[in-house]
C-alpha cells in the first residue's frame, strides 16, 4: 500500500509546486515594472497616436493622416530623414567592423589586455557631457586638431560648420560605443572551442578561413544582437550632436531628432507626434528585415 501511496503524493506535490502555482507569485513580481512600463511608455505610446489624429492638443478635432501627410512632405523632414538614413548606413557598418577587430584582438594573449578591456569601455561610464567637451576641444575652430593643421602648414577647418560634420559625428558615435560591442563580442567569442580552431589548423585552414568559417560563424548570435543595439543607437545621437552643434546645426548633421525637437520647442505637438510615429515605423521595418535576414543566414548554413 506504501508503495501505491507514495507515487500519488508526489504526483500532488509537483501539481502544487508547479508552474501554474508560481504564475501568481511571479505576477506580483513583474507588477512594479509592468504597471511602470504602463505608466511612462505604453500609455504615453498610446496618447501620442491619439494627439498625431487631431488638429490641437485641446479641444481638437479628428483630422485623420493629414498631420502625417504635411510632415512626410516637409522639406525639413525629409532633409532629417535622409540624414539620418545615411548615418545609420555608414556609422552602422563602420561601428560593427571596429568592434569586431578590436574584440579578435583583445582575444588573444596581448600584453596589457585588461587595461585595454578597461580603456574601450571608459566611453560608457563617463557622462555625455564630459565626451562633448573633449569633442569640442578636440574639433573646435581653435581646438587641437586646427593647431595641429596651422602647425603642419595646412588652413584650419571649421569641422562642425561644414561637411565634415558629419564625419566627426560619426566618429564620435563609434568610439563612444564601440565599448559595448566589444564587451559583447568578447563573450560571445570566449564561448567558441579552441578545439574547432586546433582541428582546423591541423586539416590546413589558414587564418581567413578559420575567421570566415568559425569565428563568424558561431558568433552570428551575438553580431545580430549587437546589429539590432548598433542601429537603435544611431538614432539616439541627438544628446551628443546638440550638445556640439547646437539646435539648428550643419545641414549634414541635421538629424530627426532635431527636427522633433524643434517641433517641441514650437508647441507643434501634431508634427511632433507624427515624426515620431513615422521614425518609430521606419526603425519597427528594419529590425523586422534584419530578423528576415538573420533567419535566411542561419538556414543557409545549417
Amino acid at each position: 500500500m506504501l508503495q501505491q501511496v507514495r507515487p500519488k503524493r508526489s504526483a500532488i506535490f509537483r501539481r502544487l509546486s508547479g508552474p501554474d502555482r508560481d504564475g501568481p507569485a511571479a505576477l506580483l513580481f513583474l507588477a512594479p515594472s509592468l504597471i511602470g512600463f504602463a505608466l511612462f511608455y505604453l500609455i504615453p505610446f498610446i496618447g501620442g497616436i491619439y494627439y498625431s489624429l487631431m488638429d490641437s492638443p485641446v479641444d481638437g478635432t479628428f483630422v485623420g493622416t493629414d498631420n502625417y501627410r504635411e510632415v512626410w512632405n516637409s522639406e525639413s523632414f525629409r532633409k532629417a530623414a535622409v540624414n539620418t538614413a545615411y548615418f545609420a548606413g555608414i556609422g552602422v557598418p563602420l561601428l560593427l567592423v571596429v568592434s569586431l577587430a578590436i574584440a579578435v584582438l583583445l582575444n588573444r594573449s596581448l600584453p596589457l589586455r585588461r587595461w585595454f578591456r578597461t580603456a574601450f569601455v571608459l566611453p560608457l561610464v563617463v557622462p555625455v557631457a564630459s565626451v562633448v567637451l573633449f569633442w569640442q576641444v578636440l574639433f573646435d575652430t581653435h581646438g587641437w586638431l586646427n593647431s595641429l593643421l596651422t602647425e603642419s602648414g595646412y588652413a584650419p577647418v571649421n569641422w562642425m560648420e561644414s561637411s565634415e560634420a558629419r564625419a566627426v559625428i560619426i566618429l564620435m558615435y563609434v568610439w563612444k560605443n564601440a565599448g559595448y560591442n566589444i564587451v559583447l563580442l568578447l563573450a560571445g567569442l570566449q564561448t567558441i572551442p579552441r578545439d574547432y580552431y586546433e582541428t582546423a589548423s591541423i586539416d590546413g585552414a589558414g587564418k581567413f578561413r578559420q575567421f570566415f568559417g568559425i569565428t563568424l560563424r558561431y558568433l552570428i548570435p551575438t553580431l545580430f544582437f549587437v546589429t539590432i543595439m548598433s542601429v537603435v543607437g544611431s538614432f539616439k545621437v541627438f544628446r551628443e550632436t546638440y550638445l556640439m552643434a547646437g539646435e539648428y546645426p550643419h545641414d549634414s548633421i541635421y538629424m530627426l531628432q532635431h527636427y522633433m525637437n524643434n517641433m517641441f520647442l514650437s508647441l507643434d505637438y501634431q508634427k511632433l507626434t507624427s515624426a515620431a510615429y513615422i521614425m518609430a515605423v521606419g526603425i519597427i521595418a528594419l529590425v523586422v528585415l534584419l530578423f528576415q535576414a538573420d533567419r535566411r543566414f542561419r538556414h543557409s548554413i545549417e
